[in-house]
C-alpha cells in the first residue's frame, strides 16, 4: 500500500505560545494526543492502547515549527506548523502526517478529533 502525505490546517484562539507547549511537552501531549508520552532528550515515546510509537525531535523552532522523525519509518515525519495570519491575526496549526493512501479521509478526521480535545485543553 502506498504511504501519502497528509496537511491539515485548524485554527486557534489560544497564542503561538500556548499551542507551542502542547506539541512539545510530554505533560501536555496526553491531555489530547495520546495516553502517554516517555519523553528523554529529543526522543519520544508515544503510546496509544498498548501499542507505541517512537520518534526523534529532528526540529524544533520555538512557537513556529516542531518536526517528529518517526524511528520506524524514516522517510515519515509529524510535523506540527505554527503561523499568525496576516489578516485575521489567527493562529494557524499547520498539521503534516502520512497514511495509506486508501486512509486519507479516516485521517483527516482523526485530527479534527484530537484538534478538539486540544482546543479544548488550551482555550480554544
Amino acid at each position: 500500500m502506498a504511504r501519502v502525505q497528509v496537511q491539515v490546517d485548524f485554527m486557534f484562539k489560544a497564542s503561538p505560545s500556548i499551542i507551542y507547549l502542547f506539541i512539545t511537552q510530554a505533560t501536555c501531549f496526553v491531555r489530547w494526543f495520546c495516553d502517554e508520552v516517555d519523553n528523554v532528550g529529543d526522543r519520544y515515546t508515544f503510546s496509544w492502547d498498548g501499542s507505541e510509537e517512537i520518534a526523534t525531535m529532528i526540529m524544533d523552532i520555538e512557537d513556529e515549527l516542531v518536526k517528529y522523525q518517526w524511528d520506524d519509518r524514516p522517510d515519515e515525519f509529524l510535523q506540527f506548523r505554527i503561523y499568525k495570519t496576516d489578516i485575521t491575526n489567527e493562529t494557524i496549526l499547520e498539521i503534516t502526517d502520512y497514511c495509506d493512501d486508501d486512509e486519507v479521509k479516516e485521517t483527516k478526521d482523526i485530527w479534527e478529533m484530537y484538534i478538539k480535545k486540544l482546543k479544548a485543553s488550551c482555550g480554544g
